[in-house]
């Protein structure tokens, strides 16, 4: 298969190989060569090691093919070692550059054998070999394989420097991925608790003033106050959220331990009756991400609570130990939010995020949360 090649890299290559192609044959023309041979055998060769060169990055192991054609053609015409061979050492750096697996290797084969063939051919079939002329041939051996080894080696570092870079930007793509999942997951769960409780306290708020204000006209106007209220903070939440969404800036401001008493009004505006039950109470300030849990978790079960409560008393327990805070809300129940549901799936994944845990389910006629987080983990 053919690599997949830039335009302007084809266009060098191509220049480059006619570049040299023109050189080799002046050269030879020139009597540059060591013998005077069939000007056609020359220009054989010449042609052989000049398309070797134009395709080398093109097709590694086409090019290796025809280098070694060309080379066989060289001893078949009992040729001289010409200029025109240094194309073998390019071509060696590209097969362990950019070859595959197979060509690689081949590439490595062929520098070993190379260097055998060159030194038998040298010392065997253009010259006798004697017992004084064996130091030379061993020397000669060593330096080819020295030389053509190198050119690979050097192919083969350059193909791990570029394994490194693409594993690299392949880490660094799954790193990005990831964090952006993250922030998706965030945003998506922030924009479920959000959405989920304000639109539930303007529904309970909506139903019970219809039915209300047959009997006191002033319930739909005091009904329409908190749902206004409450709607326009839903928008103000969902509009930062969107801001996130739309710019990579740091988190806007998130709710704390102060803006629990805001929630429970909500909560008490719908009609329900809540009992809030903190012993002991929080002895110093608690970490962010703490404080943001408890009140999303808060948020979620009272939402559900509003959703599939019988109507009666929804408790809440708070309790501040030294080393964590446990909480517990409970509520009557007429139907159980469903396993699956974004919203105990929320539940859970914010008190794991701060190193806690949460179990939800129903505990006789009553659904209840139970979390327990551990006190002093900073986000």
């Amino acid at each position: 298969m053919f690599r997949s090649l830039r335009p302007y890299q084809i266009a060098l290559d191509l220049s480059l190989a006619a570049v040299f192609g023109v050189c080799a044959a002046l050269l030879e023309v020139m009597g540059v060569s060591y013998e005077q041979t069939d000007p056609v055998q020359v220009g054989a060769v010449v042609l052989l090691f000049t398309v070797a060169l134009a395709i080398r990055r093109l097709q590694p192991g086409l090019a290796l093919g025809v280098a070694w054609l060309a080379a066989v053609l060289q001893m078949l015409f009992l040729q001289q070692p010409r200029p025109v061979d240094v194309v073998v050492f390019a071509v060696l750096y590209v097969t362990a550059a950019y070859g595959s697996r197979l060509v690689f290797w081949l590439g490595f084969a062929s520098a070993i054998g190379g260097a055998v063939v060159i030194t038998v051919y040298i010392f065997g079939v253009l010259t006798t070999v004697g017992f004084d002329s064996l130091p030379t041939a061993i020397a000669v051996l060593v330096a080819a394989l020295f030389a053509l080894l190198l050119s690979w080696v050097t192919g083969a570092l350059v193909r791990t420097a570029i394994r490194g870079r693409e594993t690299r930007r392949a880490q660094e793509l799954a790193e990005g991925q990831a964090a952006a999942e993250q922030e998706r997951v965030r945003i998506a769960r922030d924009m479920h608790d959000v959405v989920a409780h304000s639109l539930t306290v303007v529904i309970a708020q909506a139903d019970g003033a219809r039915y209300a204000a047959a009997s006191d006209p002033t319930a739909a106007a005091t009904a329409l106050g908190t749902i206004s209220t409450t709607a326009r903070a839903a928008l103000a939440d969902v509009r930062l959220l969107l801001t996130q969404l739309r710019h990579s800036q740091a988190p806007g401001p998130q709710p704390t331990l102060a803006d629990v008493e805001a929630l429970y009004t909500q909560v008490r505006a719908a009609g329900v009756e809540l009992r809030v039950d903190v012993d002991p109470a929080p002895a110093r300030e608690q970490p962010a991400s703490v404080q943001l849990a408890v009140y999303r978790i808060l948020q979620e079960a009272l939402t559900n609570a509003l959703r599939h409560g019988d109507g009666g008393v929804v408790s809440v327990r708070l309790a501040w130990w030294p080393t964590r805070v446990d909480l517990t809300v409970t509520n009557g129940r007429t139907g159980d939010p469903a396993p699956g549901g974004h919203g105990l799936i929320g539940m859970r994944e914010r008190a794991q995020l701060v190193g806690g845990r949460l179990d939800a389910g129903a505990d006789g006629a009553d659904f209840v949360v139970r979390a327990t987080i551990p006190l002093g983990v900073e986000s």
